[in-house]
């Protein structure tokens, strides 16, 4: 660890007040002049955390964008040094989603984006058997495509379309015609497919991967039940804004997914499943605020969901984590990972995890190009959500 690093980790570390549960920052790097963007953090066996999110002079535009990775060693308190997790030579290597699998395997789900635009992301993988102790990329065991084929995919969007004009809502003829177009081409049903949380094992230990297209700003979930041989794609939720969904189960067995909004509607968007991720319900909105940025939401050991993004409408300098005692429905508890004044700083794309000690760890970009990035570490427990922000 650099003296810079080191310096910079004590000026990022707070305490929330002297005489109640604290918040630690630290930041995994320091900040430099490129985007360092797209965290995800998992927990390993033993403890430790690794981190990955993409780098490099831009995002999909930029051809030395790769995968970077970190890891945290829990006994010493520190990140160690960076090293390149994966990268495709010539292209953008984008928004890494992490799995540490029941089976002991560890995933990385990534896309290559093929033409410089979000409509021609590929979606990869890499499983590698372990992790190694040593700060350095996992050994990969197979590599490969992802290949995701909607079913009925123009026929969904055909009905999403027709159920805005039922509903009497101004449509843009001339996008509406565009998307009908690329939904009935198999080539745009099949590209563009990108990850950006976890995967979610459920309690029938089916294993879910949630993914987002730019192309039609909508989402769609793959299920697999032979530890990740072969992914089925379940029914897409269309709600023309609704991307990269973060999903939770709750104890009646119904799949919850949150996600971002990419439209005008300003607001967390949620569809449900109730059999296990085949078919979701229709998207609608929530009354959490979001400005078109990433989240996450997860269970904690207690039974309460954790729920982590920016809280407002226009803006990532605020950054909030939220807690709920009934499964989402409600969110009682809030607290601030970051709050500034509009317009001052950038805090944004959290990815959220509870490790086994109760700590619950984020990882989250810290500024925006061109002034430069990094990803920084957050840790807290339950309590310190519950204890609510400090008087000013």
């Amino acid at each position: 660890m650099t003296i810079q690093s080191v310096i910079l980790a004590l000026a990022l570390t707070t305490a929330a007040r002297a005489d109640g549960p604290a918040l630690s920052k630290v930041a995994i790097f320091p900040p430099e002049h490129k985007h360092n963007h797209a965290s995800c953090v998992v927990e390993l066996p033993g403890g430790d955390l690794f981190a990955a999110w993409y780098s490099g002079s831009g995002e999909r535009q930029a051809d030395d964008v790769e995968i970077q990775g970190a890891r945290f060693d829990h006994a010493e308190g520190i990140w160690g040094p960076r090293f390149r997790l994966a990268d495709t030579p010539g292209y953008p290597d984008c928004n890494p989603a992490l799995f540490a699998a029941p089976d002991g395997t560890f995933w990385l789900f990534y896309p290559t984006i093929l033409d410089h635009r979000w409509e021609g992301a590929l979606l990869k993988f890499a499983v590698a058997r372990d992790v190694p102790a040593a700060p350095r990329p996992p050994a990969w065991v197979r590599e490969g495509v992802l290949h995701v084929t909607p079913v009925g995919f123009d026929a969904a969007m055909t009905e999403a379309l027709n159920g805005l004009k039922n509903q009497q809502i101004p449509i843009d003829e001339t996008r509406s015609d565009r998307l009908l177009d690329r939904a009935r081409d198999p080539l745009y049903q099949r590209l563009g497919w990108m990850p950006r949380v976890h995967p979610t094992v459920l309690a029938s230990g089916r294993w879910l991967l949630p993914l987002y297209s730019d192309t039609f700003s909508c989402s769609i979930v793959l299920r697999s039940d032979d530890r990740g041989a072969g992914w089925t794609p379940g029914t897409p939720m269309i709600g023309f804004g609704n991307i990269q969904p973060s999903l939770v189960q709750r104890r009646d067995g119904t799949v919850v997914a949150f996600m971002r909004d990419n439209g005008p509607r300003r607001h967390i968007r949620l569809s449900t499943s109730k059999d296990d991720g085949i078919s979701w319900s229709p998207v609608v909105d929530s009354d959490m605020p979001n400005p078109g940025s990433g989240l996450e939401a997860l269970r904690l050991a207690s039974g309460n969901w954790a729920l982590v993004a920016n809280d407002t409408e226009r803006g990532r300098h605020s950054l909030v984590v939220r807690l709920s005692d009934d499964e989402g429905r409600t969110w009682k508890w809030s607290r601030h990972i970051e709050k500034h004044e509009p317009g001052h700083g950038h805090y944004h794309y959290p990815s959220i995890i509870q490790a086994y000690d109760g700590i619950i760890h984020v990882t989250y970009t810290r500024g925006s190009l061109p002034d430069g990035s990094t990803i920084v570490h957050a840790r807290f427990d339950e309590a310190w959500i519950r204890a609510g922000d400090p008087n000013p």
